[in-house]
């Protein structure tokens, strides 16, 4: 299945899986919301496009508790594979097909990624640009021992076995927001599972307001201050 994470995200969410509609005979889409107040998950609009799951969050956390509520949900009926996008509608959705075919071959961490051969990005903000390839992905290929190159890109693939596996311990509570992307990427490298990064697009729109949950000053900060807690190991179980 893949895993559509949104929260409020309106017209950029059902531009987005009115293009993901025609992967949905292939692929089970499952939308995991954060709690939209914006009419945008009505379910004549998900059914018309193919979508027949809405997963809603109703306790604390954001991105980390959507991901563990449609991990569980997913897990518990049996897929052997979780694609995870972002439902504002910037990632190709044409490279679904890229990520099943790659958890089909076998692997249990995909990284989709803008910087490698074949992957593309636009209008990417400078700020975001130079964090990634000057922090993030540094921090985090140190730490996993695997050269990552978009750490931030949350248009990934998981396999049944690496979410199950009893040493990463998954469902923690404590995971309640973009760490346990983190976590997961640095985990299923150092202990063995198969990695992987695809090339895939990711497209800012030209003009207006930048597509993401992340405050400029605050919210970099906590993703800063949460990266250098999973690189060290704070996340792990004890």
């Amino acid at each position: 299945c893949i895993c559509v994470f949104i929260i409020n995200e309106g017209d950029k969410f059902l531009k987005q899986i009115a293009r993901m509609q025609p992967y949905s005979e292939d692929i089970d889409i499952v939308i995991a919301d954060g709690g939209s107040t914006d009419g945008s998950t009505a379910h004549d609009r998900l059914k018309q496009h193919g979508v027949n799951t809405l997963l809603v969050k109703t306790g604390a956390g954001k991105l980390g508790s959507q991901m563990r509520m449609a991990f569980g949900w997913a897990l518990n009926r049996g897929y052997k594979g979780i694609i995870t996008i972002d439902g504002n509608n910037k990632d190709s959705v044409d490279s679904i097909p890229d990520f099943i075919r790659k958890l089909e071959e076998g692997y249990d961490h995909i990284q989709g990624s803008r910087f490698i051969p074949g992957g593309h990005h636009e209008n990417t903000p400078v700020s975001r640009l130079l964090g990634v390839k000057l922090l993030h992905a540094p921090v985090i290929s140190l730490a996993s021992g695997f050269r990552y190159t978009d750490t931030t890109n949350g248009f990934r693939a998981y396999s049944e076995k690496l979410l199950r596996d009893a040493r990463l311990a998954v469902f923690r509570e404590v995971f309640t927001g973009y760490e346990l992307h983190y976590y997961l990427a640095i985990k299923a490298a150092k202990l063995g599972f198969r990695c992987i990064e695809i090339p895939v697009t990711r497209r800012y729109p030209k003009t207006g307001k930048t597509p993401t949950k992340i405050s400029p000053v605050r919210g970099n900060l906590t993703v800063i201050s949460k990266l250098f807690s999973v690189a060290t190991g704070g996340y792990d179980p004890e």
